[in-house]
């Protein structure tokens, strides 16, 4: 018969929640020290190492290069925090290191690092001030977009990276523990930096494109009608949420990205638009203060996720597996 860990359990809800308030209070790790900071090196190192004139070869290559660096990465993350709970007073050792580890795969108050810069030079009417933070969220050339396009783009980007930045680390992390976040996070920045279907990357990014597909599948879903609950929370317009959740999530060509970015379009009576490839949303007119609502959604959306669907599957996979 099993039972669950109450020991386990508690200790996994304390790295979860001290890594929340670390996140909350700090924002995001310095770059000289942040572990994604140094898995995007370890990729620009690995990534000429995988070329090849044929083409079957480099897809293979791609794919030993992606579970190359899952490994590095997440094996050492597992050894410490086991070696750590054999120590003396290792569980409190356990659960301080594992939070401070856990922190650096996801980021919530870090979005607003660099969005709320946008929001305010809006406001000041300072439209060169709002493109330069541009650069930091998305891959658009600023000095194309007007006003309007600024804001969608910074919205687009705090929705999207609800999933990729904070609920998909939480799911893995409830599934796999620290080591599970850290390896999604390792299949996210790869396909940030080789996921792309042009020549140079078609074939060395294919695998880490498809498994950033695969693992953002379910939370991306989960998150988007966690995002409706947090509009009603907010006393945003939930309903327009859930509406045009249902009828624009399909709009996007990425399976995954139409859900949370419909969801918040709804959430704000807005419209949110890539020129060229969708739009999502009604027409009801943009503004600057569209980016600080949008951030409160992601940030309860954040946490709703935690109560909701981390700590659940956390018993589930204690309870059966003890791990």
């Amino acid at each position: 018969m099993f039972t669950l860990n109450s020991s386990l359990f508690l200790d996994s809800v304390l790295i979860f929640a001290l890594a929340f308030l670390i996140d909350m209070v700090f924002g995001e790790y310095p770059d000289r020290i942040h572990p994604t900071i140094g898995i995007g090196k370890l990729i620009t190192y690995l990534k000429p190492k995988t070329k090849h004139p044929n083409s079957l070869v480099e897809k293979a290559n791609g794919v030993l290069m992606a579970l190359i660096i899952m490994i590095i990465v997440a094996l050492p993350v597992f050894l410490l925090l086991f070696w750590l709970r054999t120590l003396p007073y290792g569980e409190i050792l356990y659960i301080i290191v594992g939070a401070i580890l856990f922190k650096a795969t996801f980021a919530i108050r870090g979005m607003g690092q660099y969005t709320l810069p946008i929001s305010k030079a809006l406001k000041q009417n300072d439209l060169a001030g709002a493109r330069k933070w541009l650069p930091y969220i998305v891959r658009r050339d600023p000095n194309s977009l007007n006003e309007r396009q600024i804001i969608s783009a910074a919205v687009e980007s705090i929705a999207e990276s609800t999933t990729d930045g904070i609920t998909a680390p939480f799911f893995f992390f409830a599934l796999f523990g620290v080591p599970g976040a850290f390896t999604y996070r390792v299949i996210n920045t790869l396909d940030s930096m080789v996921g792309y279907k042009n020549a140079e990357f078609r074939n060395i990014g294919w695998f880490s494109a498809k498994m950033d597909t695969i693992t953002n599948y379910v939370p991306a879903r989960i998150t988007a009608y966690l995002m409706v609950a947090a509009a009603f929370v907010l006393r945003e317009d939930w309903r327009e949420s859930y509406r045009i959740l249902q009828r624009d999530k399909h709009k996007t060509s990425s399976p995954n990205a139409g859900y949370t970015i419909s969801a918040m379009a709804g959430a704000l009576n807005t419209r949110l638009e890539k020129q060229g490839y969708y739009a999502l949303g009604d027409d009801h007119g943009i503004s600057h203060q569209h980016i600080p609502k949008a951030l409160r959604i992601m940030t309860v959306t954040a946490a709703l996720f935690g109560l909701v669907v981390l700590v659940p599957f956390l018993v589930l996979r204690i309870y059966f597996f003890g791990l």
